[in-house]
């Protein structure tokens, strides 16, 4: 018998609790489980850690029909009787309605988190649980870096996030998905083939066939994701940097509705990257079009720039927030549906 590969042992009960910690604090835990290799490994791991505890939360595995490929029933049906056997409760939700010709993949992710947290509230869960990996990470890392990401971006996959008071785990974040298919291969249970996941229509698929030259160059998985891991710390760095500044250069706490006024001079006194990100704040509280981009904030800063600098003033639209600058202060309210309609104010 050959000694098993390095990195393909099995998983220790240790390594489960290590993995798993943080879903002892939960009630009911949705697991996403779209019958691939990492989502089945990640039913099959979440079931040996909870049937070794005395108590935990209880687990529900739910698959995500897209209704994209014409095996996609049968996979969701066969996740059902894997987690039978196992005494998990198993749901099937399905994307339905036209899908877009273009963004395919955002628009199936958008619509897959919504059946997920929406299954969520209307069953009591508090976590959604999925199967992202180490490669993910990595593959996530170079695609942000492809488009252009800011700091926040290119921090990539956290470990653990929230949405509408639901958290969102990624447990097998750090874990490579060698690793898991090896387990799967070991105890021989089946998993389903995405062919999207070799499309080349797809950035992430490209990326994929590509890995094999970035490994050559030592861009490994591994390395990627501690690139990700050590810029998402020095954005929880900025961020609590501005946490602690934003009073000052707001004069105190901003009002729950617009208009915010702050110092101009106390904005432009401190380094551009804080700046900006006060900036951001105060658009995203005052307009109403959703998050505004990082690279229109930071064409809007360099116009407040150099304003500030030629001594005139400036006042434009971003985001659905209207900007106005003079030589005393920086004013962020919600822009007038006539300045949004008709564009009196310059846009961003």
């Amino acid at each position: 018998m050959s000694a098993a590969e390095p990195g393909s042992e099995p998983f220790t009960d240790a390594e489960l609790d290590s993995l798993f910690y943080d879903l002892e604090h939960y009630r009911r835990v949705l697991l996403a489980v779209s019958g691939g290799p990492d989502s089945t490994a990640l039913l099959l791991l979440a079931h040996r850690w909870r049937k070794e505890r005395r108590a935990g939360p209880s687990l529900v595995a739910v698959t995500v029909d897209h209704r994209l490929r014409p095996d996609s029933k049968r996979e969701a049906a066969n996740v059902g009787k894997l987690a039978k056997p196992l005494g998990i409760e198993h749901h099937i939700l399905s994307w339905t309605g036209k899908k877009p010709s273009k963004g395919l993949q955002e628009a199936a992710r958008d619509a897959r988190y919504g059946l997920l947290f929406g299954l969520a509230e209307k069953i009591g869960a508090d976590a959604v649980v999925t199967a992202h990996t180490l490669d993910d990470q990595g593959e996530t890392f170079l695609m942000r870096l492809a488009r252009g990401s800011g700091l926040a971006g290119l921090g990539s996959i956290r470990r653990a996030t929230a949405r509408n008071g639901t958290a969102l785990l990624r447990p097998l974040l750090g874990v490579p998905k060698s690793r898991l298919l090896a387990m799967l291969r070991r105890t021989k249970v089946p998993f389903a083939k995405d062919s999207s996941n070799t499309d080349p229509r797809f950035l992430r698929s490209r990326l994929r066939k590509l890995s094999a030259d970035l490994v050559t160059e030592g861009l490994v998985p591994e390395r990627l994701a501690l690139a990700a891991h050590r810029l998402a710390r020095a954005d929880d760095a900025i961020e609590s940097i501005v946490d602690e500044l934003q009073p000052g250069i707001a004069g105190g706490v901003w009002p729950k509705a617009s208009p915010l006024e702050f110092s101009a001079a106390a904005f432009f006194r401190v380094p551009d990257e804080i700046a900006i990100r006060v900036l951001g704040r105060a658009v995203n509280q005052a307009g109403d079009e959703g998050p505004a981009e990082l690279g229109k904030l930071e064409t809007l800063f360099a116009a407040m720039k150099t304003a500030r600098e030629t001594g005139e003033a400036l006042r434009r639209t971003l985001a659905g927030a209207l900007v106005d600058l003079d030589e005393g202060a920086v004013r962020v309210m919600r822009a007038p549906a006539r300045a949004k309609k008709k564009g009196r104010a310059r846009s961003a």
